[in-house]
């Protein structure tokens, strides 16, 4: 592996990780701030529902009831280039538990399609796809 390649992956895994981190400490805690997670023309799906754009999911996810993630695999993957317009773009796939109010805890699974974005000399990524 080329010394690009090899920078490329290791920026997106350490995006990737602090990403899901962020991603799913909001999701359980503020969800009022998820909207700033996603780019105006984000398309999201959860288990055969849908919403268009970030104001919209935003309120999707604060109708659902209070959760608790935990989060077990991360595996991401920076897409090639020549596919993504030159911008660092990411396949990030999330597994792990989540318990929904007074449901019993149960296993998800989730991907992501994200564009890194540099924020304050800091990667950050937004959500184009969820």
């Amino acid at each position: 592996m080329n010394n690009e390649l090899k920078n490329k992956v290791e920026t997106c895994c350490r995006t990737s990780e602090d990403f899901t981190r962020l991603y799913y400490a909001s999701l359980d805690n503020r969800r009022h701030q998820m909207g700033r997670l996603y780019i105006d023309s984000a398309t999201f799906s959860w288990n055969g529902n849908g919403a268009q754009g970030r104001e919209t999911i935003e309120r999707y996810f604060l109708e659902l009831p209070s959760s608790r993630h935990q989060l077990t695999t991360l595996d991401s993957q920076p897409i090639l280039d020549a596919a993504v317009g030159n911008q660092s773009t990411y396949i990030i796939l999330a597994s792990g538990t989540v318990k929904y109010a007074e449901q019993p805890m149960r296993n998800f699974q989730q991907s992501f399609i994200a564009g890194a974005i540099i924020i304050k000399r800091t990667n950050m990524c937004i959500l184009v796809f969820d």
